[in-house]
């Protein structure tokens, strides 16, 4: 079952559209890496699925039901988040915040202790807020999100100006949270922080999504460029021109946007005029160089 689902998910304010219809699809137990430059409408996104913003067209579901003004508290109740900024009052303790979080849902001590405990920041709760690390203020915030022990826990960005050790703990936390049945959807610009962590991928560019999928699914639809080794890339590029735009490299020819059925038209083609060929394969590609192409040009 999936925990959330959107479908045609559209905002628009006055003539400019922000998210444009999205249809996200995020399957109950995993982290979901919802990812793409800044702005590109992932806050915003997030925002319409808490119902903080109406959307101009569309609907959420969340857990299989409505998100509306009339279902909103109900739904609110099941989900956690943690949107911009850290909350949490500077000039109190960590405690004194959680006991504000405890009095305003009506919860029980116990459920403070266990989302205390899930942070690890047991330790440091007598401390005040404004003497807390960014991490320790994240980890805060992820606290008074848990603490009613949602079914969804949406996160905007929680390693924003972390250090590397600050990153890996939130990376773990969130590994842990879905281990235990918790759906976890978190945004980010930077594809290096969720790719270790995300079961599945969403990419957002310009308010559309580009991609949704599973990291192998990702590069699956990628189709990288095609290099065809030659002690004479000015003979085969010259053999191409005004059929396949080649561009000439040291020892080869490079292609891009062709599938395999015309990649071994061109090999026949090369042959055909000559040109000796010692290997073709497929340019490697990282996750990164999938992200960057998707992002920038809105599309595989």
């Amino acid at each position: 079952m999936d925990t959330v689902t959107t479908a045609n998910l559209t905002k628009r304010y006055g003539k400019h559209t922000v998210v444009e219809g999205l249809d996200l699809q995020i399957p109950a137990g995993c982290v979901y890496g919802f990812l793409g430059p800044n702005g590109s409408g992932k806050s915003t996104t997030m925002k319409l699925l808490l119902s903080l913003v109406r959307p101009s067209a569309g609907e959420v579901r969340i857990l299989g039901e409505p998100m509306t003004r009339r279902t909103r508290r109900r739904q609110l109740a099941r989900i956690g988040s943690l949107i911009e900024a850290p909350p949490g009052y500077t000039h109190l303790t960590g405690a004194e915040n959680l006991r504000l979080v405890r009095r305003a849902l009506g919860l029980s001590a116990d459920k403070i202790d266990w989302a205390v405990r899930t942070v690890r920041l047991d330790r440091q709760l007598d401390k005040k807020v404004a003497n807390y690390s960014l991490g320790m203020k994240q980890r805060l915030g992820i606290a008074m999100a848990l603490a009613r022990q949602p079914s969804l826990l949406i996160l905007d960005e929680p390693t924003n100006g972390l250090d590397p050790a600050g990153i890996e703990e939130i990376r773990e936390l969130l590994g842990n949270l879905a281990r235990r049945g918790v759906t976890v959807m978190v945004s980010s610009h930077l594809l290096g922080e969720i790719d270790k962590t995300a079961d599945r991928l969403g990419i957002i560019s310009r308010g559309r999504l580009v991609f949704q999928g599973t990291r192998a699914d990702l590069f699956a639809a990628a189709t990288p460029a095609v290099l065809i080794d030659t002690p004479v890339p000015a003979r085969a590029e010259e053999a191409l021109r005004g059929r396949i735009a080649a561009s000439t490299l040291a020892g080869g020819i490079r292609i891009e946007g062709i599938d395999n059925a015309v990649t071994a038209r061109v090999v026949a083609d090369l042959v055909r005029s000559g040109v000796p060929i010692h290997g073709v394969r497929r340019e490697e590609q990282s996750l990164e160089d999938v992200f960057l192409n998707l992002t920038s040009g809105g599309r595989l």
